[in-house]
């Protein structure tokens, strides 16, 4: 018996998370892991459950994620984004919800490449006249 699912990919820096949205009680599960388990601090906890809260969603689904790649910060940032794209697919009406909070909109933001002859991207070796 197939159950109804939405899905969602969501990326930040380096971070890519495979979203999936199951009717449900609202439980989060992160890598065969809880969300309590998986991330340590409240603050990034409350960050992935945002959507959610926004939609008033919180207990209609359970949320199950597969995320690679990157820090912590960097894949709460994917899951938060491939969950707001989720919820979309379930609710179009979601939409204007979503974006007003930023949600729908993909962090552009990622490492610079390092160049030839520095140090780091932009860190250059120490100068000296002699």
């Amino acid at each position: 018996m197939a159950t109804i699912q939405y899905q969602g990919t969501g990326r930040r820096k380096n971070a890519t998370a495979r979203v999936r949205l199951l009717p449900g009680s609202g439980n989060i599960v992160i890598n065969g892991k809880s969300i309590d388990e998986y991330f340590d601090f409240e603050t990034i906890r409350r960050e992935v459950r945002r959507p959610l809260q926004v939609t008033g969603t919180e207990t209609k689904f359970d949320v199950i994620v597969k995320v690679e790649g990157g820090g912590f910060t960097g894949q709460s940032g994917a899951i938060r984004h491939g969950v707001s794209r989720a919820l979309l697919q379930a609710d179009p009406e979601f939409r204007a919800t979503l974006k007003a909070e930023g949600f729908l909109t993909r962090d552009p933001r990622m490492k610079e490449r390092k160049k030839p002859g520095l140090k780091k991207a932009r860190r250059a070796p120490q100068f000296s006249k002699r």
